[in-house]
């Protein structure tokens, strides 16, 4: 049976959820993790997953959790990094907390780094393991509504770190090529995570979370190195 590993999965209407839940349904055995193990445990309870706790900015959690993996199931088939936050809706570059900041930089792209090396050796057990940064278009220059050209002030830190993290993407991919493991971005799309956004015109959690599971799941000449929306290419 292959092995999935979900960060960032305490909410029943976020996207973690979801895309655990889609995972589980394709015969995947899932572990969702999170900072908060109350809620990680009673989550897990309703997918029939496994849980654990998991600290993306944390190097002796990522550790502890990666030893908990390898000891239980010797190898990882499908890391998808969900952890993250800190939209900075209305803020203005030049008004930018530096504090706050450091720590978006801190899970966005870091946390990713971190749990991406710590789970490297697993992939390699796998041999055909998938990667997965969830990302955004406020990340890139084209798209239309949320891209770096369209709103250049709006939610600064948070698009820079969503920048950095399809870089950190590239990069990898790039150092790897020489395997069968592949690594992708994905940008779910502006998805009704939370009361009142589908009024917004937010799309439905379970169609953002399947392009998600889209490049979880790709096969052996599947691309690597890739920023996508829907299993489609996204350019920067």
């Amino acid at each position: 049976m292959k092995i999935a590993l979900i960060t960032g999965v305490t909410r029943r209407e976020g996207l973690g959820f979801e895309t655990a839940m889609q995972m589980v349904d394709l015969g995947y055995n899932v572990i969702i993790s999170g900072r908060d193990f109350t809620k990680v445990r009673v989550l897990a309870g309703e997918l029939n997953a496994s849980g654990m706790e998991l600290d993306v900015t944390s190097e002796e959690s990522i550790k502890d959790a990666a030893s908990y993996v390898r000891e239980n199931y010797g190898k990882l088939d499908a890391l998808i990094n969900n952890a993250g936050g800190y939209y900075d809706a209305g803020a203005q570059p030049l008004e930018i907390n530096i504090e706050f900041a450091k720590s978006a930089f801190e899970t966005n792209l870091f946390g990713a780094l971190r749990v991406i090396k710590a789970f490297m050796p697993l992939h390699e057990e796998s041999g055909s393991a998938r990667i997965v940064n969830v990302s955004s278009g406020a990340g890139s220059f084209s798209d239309p509504i949320f891209g770096l050209s369209n709103n250049q002030s709006i939610a600064p830190v948070y698009s820079m770190t969503k920048l950095a993290l399809n870089g950190l993407t590239v990069k990898i991919a790039g150092q790897i090529n020489h395997s069968k493991i592949k690594i992708n971005s994905v940008c779910p799309g502006f998805v009704a995570t939370y009361p009142g956004t589908a009024e917004w015109g937010a799309r439905p959690v379970n169609e953002g979370a399947s392009g998600i599971v889209w490049a979880a799941t790709l096969p052996d000449d599947g691309p690597t190195g890739g920023f996508f929306r829907d299993g489609k290419v996204l350019q920067w």
